[in-house]
């Protein structure tokens, strides 16, 4: 089992650095394993067959690599192998699906395949791939995130890296990427995953930071699984020699100022990534909620609470996402950006997510398929909704006002996606429903007990805002 007191310092620590924007991943062959792709050795094992090699025999597997293609005529059989082996489709793993979630815009991998390009479609981000130096100098325009393939990409086996002549002849085919990697390691704080260290590419760049900045590296993190020794049918002098060695391997990372986070299982790993997750996602906080009119509320006290309420939670660094809604959105935003200018260094991404709902769709049915694929966008990567008010006019000549079913459609797509919900009864509506069904099953919502009687009554602006503080600053920290 990973120490808890070990994952839960990476945890904090990875989660500062991913809401800092300072966070990237290196990944490995094992991130994609779980997907159906092979590592290095299992790629090279029918080459190694074909000119007599053992490949479990095998330590040094560029010079495999190389072997292989000094007995060959031409490299088309290493191309070919990398094709047939990685041009599959395959689905992508729970590892790479959170991984390509978080808002984490430096991705390097020695990989060729394609799994993180996909998961980060599949996260509706926009990905900008860079397989050969020339791409570095180029931007793709509204980049999400970037993959650096410094060892080459499926659909280009001709130029993947796998030779000893390969590695010899990086910097001139490459000069760059080891130096646009070794820049990202002086600025950000790496999580090694699926990664052996065995790359000399790797092996060379972390030398030379060693040598320029000596004991002032930067943190990195890496996962390993622990050698154990059911993984050895009892044979214990066995265990003990690769025990000592990944102690080893352990304590010569540290040079390069890299942590390793032990587990026994890799399915551990997956729940540490939830838990990042869950930690990024519990500092986005969704404000739900429309009003064209304002009950027991004046419009001006209402206006005020949300106001205040917006600039209280970035002051906490939180930050906020709000669809513009009808009534409230006006001082949603502007809460948020008198904190935001004046404490935040005018950083408005940073504090603030605004998604205003698209107009004039004239097909009813099409309006109402958009809006929920909108809101289902809109929500994901919040932690917390609150939902205030939550009201409006029917659209006809009656212009009766009733509970508007946006917001509670929101409050679905929250509840599906695991959000802490928090609706403030006494601002009525819809708001009202909500909590009057939660407080029915209040076992299911915990964090409420203790609160019911101010959400539900109270109109006193400062007495909502610190109870809504303390429920999201107890949920932040007990995750």
């Amino acid at each position: 089992m990973v120490s808890c007191k070990k994952s839960e310092i990476f945890i904090r620590a990875f989660t500062k650095a991913i809401q800092e924007q300072n966070a990237a991943v290196f990944c490995g062959a094992g991130l994609s394993r779980p997907s159906g792709f092979v590592d290095w050795r299992e790629l090279l094992k029918p080459l190694a067959e074909e000119i007599g090699l053992d490949i479990n025999r095998e330590t040094d597997l560029v010079s495999v690599a190389q072997f292989y293609r000094n007995e060959s005529v031409t490299r088309t059989e290493i191309n070919q192998s990398i094709i047939n082996v990685f041009n599959k489709k395959v689905a992508i793993n729970e590892n790479i699906k959170i991984l390509t979630r978080l808002p984490i815009n430096t991705y390097w991998t020695t990989n060729y395949d394609k799994l993180l390009e996909q998961g980060l479609e599949e996260a509706n981000r926009k990905v900008d791939v860079k397989i050969d130096s020339d791409q570095l100098a180029v931007t793709v325009p509204e980049r999400e995130a970037i993959v650096y393939k410094m060892h080459g990409d499926v659909e280009h086996p001709a130029q993947a890296v796998l030779t000893k002549d390969d590695y010899e002849l990086y910097d001139i085919k490459r000069p760059l990427f080891r130096t646009a990697l070794k820049g990202d390691l002086v600025s950000k704080t790496f999580l090694f995953i699926g990664f052996s260290f065995e790359d000399p590419n790797l092996e060379h760049i972390l030398s030379q930071m060693r040598s320029l900045l000596d004991e002032n590296v930067r943190t990195h993190y890496c996962f390993f699984r622990r050698i154990q020794l059911k993984d050895y049918s009892d044979d214990t002098e066995e265990y003990c020699y690769n025990k000592a060695k990944q102690d080893l391997r352990e304590k010569d990372l540290r040079r390069y100022g890299i942590k390793t986070i032990f587990v026994d299982d890799y399915s551990e790993i997956t729940d540490i990534l939830r838990k990042i997750e869950m930690s990024v996602r519990n500092n986005n906080i969704f404000i739900s909620g429309s009003a064209e009119v304002f009950s027991k509320w004046d419009k001006e006290s209402a206006e005020n609470f949300v106001f205040k309420l917006a600039s209280r939670l970035v002051k906490h660094n939180f930050k906020i996402t709000s669809g513009f809604g009808l009534g409230i959105g006006s001082s949603v935003i502007n809460g948020a950006l008198s904190e935001i200018y004046r404490s935040k260094h005018k950083q408005v991404n940073k504090y603030l997510f605004l998604r205003p709902f698209p107009q004039n769709i004239s097909d009813p049915e099409e309006c109402k398929k958009l809006y929920s694929q909108y809101r289902e966008n809109m929500i994901s990567g919040n932690g917390v909704a609150i939902f205030v008010f939550g009201n409006k006019k029917v659209i006809d000549l009656s212009e009766d006002v009733i509970n508007s079913e946006g917001c509670r459609e929101e409050f679905e797509i929250a509840h599906k996606q695991d959000c802490l919900l928090i609706p403030i009864g006494s601002t009525g509506y819809m708001a009202k429903e909500l909590l009057d069904e939660m407080k029915s099953s209040i076992n299911d919502y915990p964090y409420l007990k203790n609160y019911l009687d101010v959400l539900e009554n109270s109109m006193d602006v400062d007495t909502l805002i610190n109870t809504i503080l303390n429920i999201v600053e107890n949920n932040r920290k007990s995750n």
